[in-house]
């Protein structure tokens, strides 16, 4: 009897757990389809983009300032800060902070979502990195974020990105605020990375563009003190986006730490 009823709990769940990946393909499947309509519709002045010169990548880092006309800087700052009641995680001795995930930007801020997508934004990423990269896939909920360090501590310890792709993988940082009491007015939430064993800070003023290969740099962000902001838009890039079974779950594991429960069905 008891075997039956377990017979019958494990059916019930299995069928569950199809149902919710049933329903969550389908979401992403409709989210693909309007991030191409967003890339189209949503107007961005990005061509300086195309004759910006690269720096640099041999540390697999490069950083670039004052990146996007003053206008299209605007825009998505005005989308950023609209953005309510961003979900919190806290990890204990790694992370405090607050995220948006990319599948709550297509309501709220599709411009964000349209210069994710741009072919100016991406055929900049791949002069610098020197490889063709594309968007990682629509159901990685860190392809493209919001961060919010905007609580006294909010900061993330040494890290990697970790990459979950058959091809390399690159994190593409843009600060849209970054205000406070340290040196020339910035929060002290100060990104650091180590760049051949050497602690080295990497500026992250408003509108500055930060590449780096995640899964080769270390790197973390300081605590952020008490009346101090940093909205950052966090963007994913690849050179292959495929992944196997194994790359996939541990990518949903990572997810759900930082996103919640959902991830579990991607």
């Amino acid at each position: 009897m008891i075997t039956e009823a377990l017979f019958v709990l494990l059916s019930v769940g299995a069928g569950g757990l199809a149902y919710a990946r049933h329903r969550r393909g389908r979401l992403y499947e409709s989210l693909e389809a309007r991030s191409q309509a967003i890339r189209c519709a949503v107007p961005l002045d990005l061509d300086p983009l195309l004759q910006r010169p690269v720096p640099v990548f041999d540390q697999r880092l490069a950083h670039l300032d004052d990146i996007l006309p003053v206008r299209t800087l605007e825009v998505l700052r005005k989308q950023a800060l609209a953005l309510a009641g961003p979900e919190r995680s806290y990890i204990p001795t790694h992370k405090k902070g607050g995220t948006v995930a990319y599948e709550s930007l297509f309501e709220t801020a599709p411009a964000i979502v349209a210069l994710y997508h741009s072919r100016e934004i991406q055929a900049l990423i791949s002069r610098i990195v020197g490889e063709t990269v594309k968007p990682t896939p629509i159901n990685d909920q860190s392809s493209l974020s919001v961060l919010f360090y905007e609580k006294p501590g909010d900061h993330i310890g040494w890290h990697y990105d970790h990459n979950f792709y058959r091809g390399r993988h690159f994190t593409v940082l843009l600060p849209v605020i970054n205000e406070g009491r340290a040196s020339g007015g910035l929060s002290h939430a100060t990104l650091k990375a180590k760049i051949q064993g050497v602690e080295t800070d990497v500026a992250t003023p408003p509108n500055a563009l930060i590449v780096f290969e995640g899964a080769k740099v270390h790197h973390k962000v300081t605590p952020i003190v008490e009346g101090e902001r940093r909205l950052v838009i966090s963007m994913t890039y690849c050179t292959d986006p495929r992944a196997n079974a194994l790359q996939g779950a541990v990518r949903r594991i990572k997810d759900v730490a930082f996103f919640g429960p959902r991830a579990l069905w991607t």
